[in-house]
């Protein structure tokens, strides 16, 4: 019978191996991308309108193929699925920052008073001179950074977060409530870059997989049009229900990402790993902006091959 020294070396010795297997996860190895990914510049331009929707808490299988996502399961058939799609951690919060700012900012939790004070997403694109709106469903009102108010919560929008945005009036009014995007749709401005997120019951956090599905249902065939011929939605989750991941820097569960829209590559699939960090560097490269974080980790892949042709 072993030694309790030599279990405690064996048990050691195993939490390193699977430190270093590199994908971030406990139950899963997957291969880890070595060399940057090429900028990804697809044939036809850039599209006209990058949008970014945000859904919560679910794996890869009780999305695509469910029953009770029957309008989700029909748009990643008609466009591009990311089938190997993983979070970067748990909870939602630092994926938010993942997407937006191309890192976590050491922070591990949904809280509400926290700030973070690097570039973002955001300072790049108005440093290019390219319009951005967040729309957040059921925000009281342009601006508003409490922490709660009815199905709204500021831990699902990232932008609330960064210093740059709440200290500067002029892009903290782009944080508005989601009833102004069909306003937006209706007089044609859309912004270049839009990211929305729903409220805690259509987003699938604190509701069924079916609620969210019809109201995505009601939503995105008016926004693909309102995208233009050349419009590309991303749709993705925050987070999983496991620690499945990838890529060295994701560990936060294997989700669905769709890429629909003028831009998107018809019945696209990409089934190699990839994850949120994907999504950000496929944006910035997109609109000729510079890869932040973990957007530019050489183990990060594109989202390319999503993507339409010309």
């Amino acid at each position: 019978m072993p030694s309790c020294r030599a279990l405690a070396i064996a048990v050691l010795t195993g939490a390193v191996l699977g430190l270093l297997s590199g994908c971030g996860s406990a139950s899963k190895a997957l291969p880890i991308q070595t060399r940057p990914s090429p900028v990804a510049r697809p044939d036809g331009g850039p599209p006209g309108h990058i949008a970014v929707l945000l859904m919560e808490n679910e794996e890869y299988g009780s999305i695509i193929g469910s029953k009770s996502a029957p309008y989700i399961t029909s748009l990643a058939h008609r466009y591009a699925l990311a089938s190997g799609m993983y979070a970067i951690t748990h909870p939602s919060l630092p994926n938010y920052l993942a997407l937006t700012g191309g890192s976590t900012f050491g922070i591990d939790s949904d809280c509400t008073d926290c700030t973070v004070s690097a570039t973002s997403l955001v300072d790049q694109l108005v440093a290019a001179h390219l319009s951005w709106r967040a729309y957040m469903e059921d925000l009281p009102g342009v601006c508003f950074t409490g922490a709660s108010a009815g199905d709204y919560a500021k831990k699902h929008n990232p932008f609330a977060y960064y210093t740059r945005i709440t200290g500067d009036p002029a892009r903290c009014a782009n944080i508005v409530p989601l009833t102004r995007l069909s306003a937006d749709e209706r007089a044609g401005r859309l912004p270049r870059f839009m990211w929305i997120s729903p409220n805690l019951c259509h987003d699938m956090h604190d509701c069924s997989v079916s609620t969210g599905d019809r109201f995505l249902a009601g939503l995105v065939p008016g926004l693909l049009r309102a995208l233009g011929p050349r419009g590309l939605l991303f749709l993705t989750w925050d987070e999983g229900a496991s620690d499945d991941g990838c890529c060295r820097l994701a560990s936060g569960g294997h989700i669905a990402t769709i890429a629909a829209g003028g831009a998107a590559r018809p019945h696209a699939r990409l089934t190699s790993p990839t994850d949120h960090y994907a999504v950000l560097q496929t944006i910035e490269d997109l609109l000729g902006l510079k890869r932040l974080r973990g957007a530019a980790c050489a183990c990060t892949p594109s989202l390319e091959p999503l993507l339409a042709p010309g």
